[in-house]
């Protein structure tokens, strides 16, 4: 994948959590390598690498017992947390009042989705550019070395190809892997509420659309915590005040069947036909 890519796009999302939230004071991506992927527009480049470098103890430790999911630092005036997006390490530090959960759940969805657009993008262009066909010549050296003759040497002569076809691309070879988001658990009810339907934020399901084009999604996997799975279906949320907030409105009967309940965090993946 190129970086160039990855670093535009990563950056202008890490600039766009700052703006939905701006008790996030800083944040930044980077490689368990040490090297800096993308960073906000606010955060000195010699701050970063002093923090990269102090973390880089801590990874190598870590990877004997299988890696690192999440680091949460406290302090008097904030806290920073580092978790683990793919093969990507992504730094949040925020002040004190920053609501811990919401951040959580913003850049859960923004930075994977972002991501996988990206790869798609990338996997379009290079099967396209991968089944373009050559163009040869008709020219030799023999006919070259005729310069050297009293016969007229004849100019070399390019053969267009005749009817090529640029080769179609199928669907499935770009369809990127079904995103998984994390999403914080409200409840729903109500005398007409189905039981086997749940609410999910209009922001999530637009990323989805944004990702699957015209393909239907009807279905959702819900994965807690607690490693519980349900398949249920979906509707937007209605309450306009549950918005890009990373929401799923969940009936009671979803919540016993998975064990949870308001509050905690969820894993949610579009069934894709």
């Amino acid at each position: 994948m190129d970086s160039e890519v990855y670093s535009f796009a990563l950056k202008n999302t890490l600039n766009e959590i700052q703006n939905v939230c701006p008790d996030v004071l800083s944040t930044f991506i980077f490689k368990e390598d040490g090297e800096i992927v993308a960073q906000d527009e606010s955060t000195p480049e010699k701050t970063i690498a002093r923090v990269v470098d102090s973390f880089d103890g801590v990874l190598e430790k870590a990877s004997a017992i299988g890696g690192v999911e999440s680091i949460t630092l406290l302090g008097s005036n904030g806290r920073a947390n580092v978790s683990c997006v793919g093969d990507l390490y992504l730094v949040t530090v925020t002040s004190k009042k920053a609501d811990e959960k919401y951040v959580s759940t913003l850049t859960h969805v923004l930075v994977p989705t972002v991501l996988k657009l990206v790869e798609k993008i990338h996997l379009a262009s290079t099967e396209i550019d991968s089944s373009k066909p050559e163009v040869e010549s008709e020219f030799t050296d023999e006919e070259e070395s005729e310069e050297n003759m009293d016969i007229p040497t004849p100019e070399p002569v390019t053969k267009e190809p005749e009817n090529v076809k640029e080769p179609e691309i199928e669907a499935e070879a770009v369809r990127p892997e079904a995103p998984v988001n994390q999403l914080l658990v409200e409840n729903l009810g109500g005398l007409l509420v189905p039981s086997d339907t749940v609410r999910i934020d209009t922001v999530v399901i637009a990323q989805w659309k944004d990702v699957y084009d015209d393909d239907t999604i009807e279905e959702v996997d819900i994965e807690a915590f607690n490693g519980k799975t349900t398949r249920c279906k979906f509707k937007p949320v209605k309450d306009y005040k549950y918005e890009g907030k990373g929401i799923i409105r969940m009936p009671e009967k979803i919540q016993v069947t998975l064990d949870v309940r308001k509050g905690e965090l969820v894993k949610v993946k579009p069934v894709i036909d």
